[in-house]
């Protein structure tokens, strides 16, 4: 099960380190408006898919909320049904779909789940609706 921060189901970006920080400063920049998760991890924490309209605590690496989000949108497909459209969304540079493509593999396969084109994800856009002090 996800960590519950003021009543709400948390977002955890990437791994607690640098990385998170990194992702979490584009989101509160603007820059990162979506994300993607594998659905294998939904199953394994027992957790629902989010919704439009949900609102997240964005958690920090010592799980604090730096923010709240509202969901936008959630869509299932496959690793190679992500479009570019979402990857750009990401906000981390990619010049390309490949790019992120190769990117998300690298990730998933250093966490122990190297992912196929037929790997079923879940592409989560949102916007923050409040910045924590």
């Amino acid at each position: 099960m996800w960590p519950r921060v003021d009543g709400m189901r948390s977002m955890e970006l990437g791994t607690p380190d640098e990385m998170r920080v990194r992702l979490n400063s584009l989101v509160l920049s603007g820059r990162k408006t979506a994300t993607t998760g594998l659905l294998a991890e939904y199953v394994e924490e027992t957790e629902g898919l989010e919704y439009v309209g949900e609102r997240l605590a964005l958690l920090d690496g010592d799980g604090r909320s730096v923010a709240t989000i509202e969901v936008t949108g959630v869509r299932r497909t496959t690793f190679a049904g992500v479009s570019w459209e979402h990857a750009a969304a990401e906000g981390e540079g990619d010049a390309d779909l490949e790019e992120w493509r190769a990117g998300h593999r690298r990730f998933w396969s250093a966490d122990g789940t190297p992912v196929e084109d037929d790997t079923p994800v879940v592409c989560v856009a949102f916007r923050v609706v409040e910045e924590k002090a």
